[in-house]
């Protein structure tokens, strides 16, 4: 069987950013080629970079939010073009604006089906929520690290709440080890 680490792929990197100055979100949506701005549909101005693909969200208040991107790298990368396009636009901009990863989403597989009910039984309660009726995952929140995991019949996994990428690796031995412990990986 192959290692379950091995299958791991980012899926999202969000991260928060800031320029220190309100924005006038009219004036930059007319300046900025690309931009989509339509405040009664989302307060926020969201620009979009082709190379690496993602959407920043950036607010009045000067808060940049980016999502979309595949990795760390990406998501530095998306913010400075953000950055250059703003400093184009005569926007005073520091060097290098501190950028803060929120949240990184990412799948693996365990390469078996999972019994969901005997997981749920065998974790316990008191880190699970599982309702198949509602969602068709077990929902299992670790401690360390600090993820929240989405485990399918299936053997898929999403991992969401990590702030580096190794976090889902050390998520996904967490999950192995206990559910080899409790007998239930096949």
């Amino acid at each position: 069987m192959r290692d379950p680490k091995e299958t791991i792929s980012i899926e999202n990197v969000v991260a928060s950013t800031g320029i220190g100055q309100e924005l006038d979100l009219q004036s930059v949506a007319m300046d900025l080629d690309g931009a989509d701005y339509d405040p009664e549909q989302f307060p926020g101005l969201v620009y979009r970079t082709q190379s690496p693909k993602s959407a920043a969200l950036i607010f009045r208040s000067g808060k940049i939010v980016c999502t979309g991107a595949n990795s760390t790298t990406a998501v530095h990368e998306s913010l400075d073009i953000v950055f250059e396009k703003l400093r184009e636009l005569q926007i005073p901009i520091d060097d290098e604006p501190e950028i803060t990863v929120q949240n990184i989403v990412t799948s693996a597989d365990l390469g078996t089906d999972l019994n969901l009910n005997a997981i749920a039984i065998g974790l316990g309660l008191e880190n699970i929520e599982y309702e198949p009726e509602q969602f068709p995952g077990l929902v299992y929140r670790l401690d360390e690290p600090e993820v929240v995991a989405l485990l399918f019949g299936s053997g898929k996994l999403v991992i969401t709440g990590g702030k580096e990428p190794s976090d889902a690796e050390a998520a996904v031995d967490v999950i192995t080890d206990r559910l080899d412990d409790l007998g239930l990986l096949a």
